[in-house]
């Protein structure tokens, strides 16, 4: 999947310095500037800036969208510091969803029209205030969604869902341990656990999160920091648990395997444990691959245990695949039985100080990026 930058009306403040893009199409006269978010190099929270950019009008079997707010997700982290393979080299404009307003259509476009409210999925480049993007990779927004939770959805729930559903087949009755249970993944996680009846929650988090995480809905929180939660786990549930969710990677991988009970899945979906900081840490990736969990088919038989690995940037051209779970999750927020949970909102201005509230943990529930920054005023005017 991928997202070819589109002209946006020139902002009225000082313009931001060049971004590398492409140039304007030929015979069609100069193509209107629009800011993006762009990674120059590999590195600290410093390396995303904002630029400006030029681009032409969709392509057939694209449309353009004026977006109005963009997910920040764990994998963009990962991208700035060179630790994530989907994203093309810099200078590159990151960001995986978003959501808006179709402002064009591209020829051959029959599904979308003029003025839809819509969330965008790629690989990357939708960081900006517009973007155009194949038809296919766009999905109505559901009445009554706001643009934050809209660009909150996709991503995180998409994987959840998937994890949970396709490959950890989780029923009544069934137990589940979820890491980092208060970012994005965690958190709709817990939302999609509680459609199920009777589902047994175990969440990790700093114990700060833990009230808002049984509100939530989780039933045991442990604090990693300051305990062994498999430990834990096995005080409350001698035989472990039906399913792990796991993005951390390394040796936590191991314990998720020894925690699951006979008939348990897996699902490995990230290597968390390799951000111990602003740059790549060469330390933190040689113990995190040193301690990587290895198993062989025999091993398993034995063990009568099944270990998958989920990567959603992977799925870009499962287009049915993928459409499919976003009409069930489009439904589940439609009946009120998921809703995005929204940490925090930062404009593109404030892009480090954004990476910066996720990378420190300090997040519950989505980050979000907008072009513009709210408009205090209004809401002053009204009280």
């Amino acid at each position: 999947m991928s997202a070819e930058p589109a002209p946006a009306p020139a902002a009225a403040a000082a313009a931001p310095e060049p971004a590398p893009g492409p140039e304007p199409p030929a015979g069609g006269g100069e193509a209107a500037e629009h800011r993006a978010l762009v990674l120059t190099g590999f590195g600290g929270y410093d390396k995303v800036k904002v630029q400006a950019r030029r681009g032409g009008g969709p392509q057939p079997g694209e449309v353009s969208v004026r977006v109005r707010a963009c997910g920040l997700n764990f994998a963009d982290l990962m991208a700035r510091q060179g630790l994530y393979d989907r994203l093309p080299p810099p200078p590159v404009c990151p960001g995986m969803e978003c959501a808006g307003t179709v402002r064009a259509l591209g020829d051959g476009v029959r599904d979308r029209q003029v003025g839809d409210k819509v969330m965008v999925l790629a690989r990357s480049g939708l960081w900006q205030e517009v973007v155009n993007v194949p038809a296919n990779q766009t999905f109505l927004m559901p009445e009554g969604m706001s643009f934050e939770e809209a660009a909150a959805l996709l991503v995180n729930y998409i994987t959840a869902y998937m994890i949970l559903f396709d490959f950890g087949n989780l029923r009544p009755n069934q137990s589940v341990l979820i890491h980092m249970a208060a970012g994005g993944v965690g958190t709709a996680a817990i939302q999609l656990c509680k459609t199920v009846e009777n589902v047994t929650i175990f969440g990790t988090a700093s114990a700060s999160k833990h009230d808002s995480l049984k509100e939530s809905g989780v039933t045991h929180p442990i604090d990693y920091r300051t305990m062994d939660y498999a430990e834990e786990v096995r005080k409350i549930s001698p035989k472990g648990v039906d399913i792990v969710l796991d993005p951390l990677g390394g040796s936590d991988t191991s314990k998720a395997f020894n925690l699951l009970k006979p008939m348990g899945k897996l699902i490995t979906y990230g290597v968390a444990n390799l951000l111990t900081g602003q740059k790549k840490n060469l330390m933190a990736m040689a113990k995190t691959w040193w301690n990587q969990f290895s198993i062989n088919a025999l091993q398993l038989l034995h063990h009568n245990k099944a270990v998958c690995g989920y990567h959603l940037g992977y799925m870009d051209e499962e287009f049915e695949l993928v459409g499919g779970v976003v009409a069930k999750l489009v439904s589940l927020y439609s009946q009120g039985k998921i809703k995005p949970k929204i940490d925090s909102v930062w404009p593109f201005d404030q892009v480090a100080d954004a990476m910066r509230q996720m990378q420190e943990k300090k997040n519950v529930g989505k980050v979000i990026l907008v072009p513009e920054a709210p408009k205090e005023e209004s809401k002053k005017e009204e009280n």
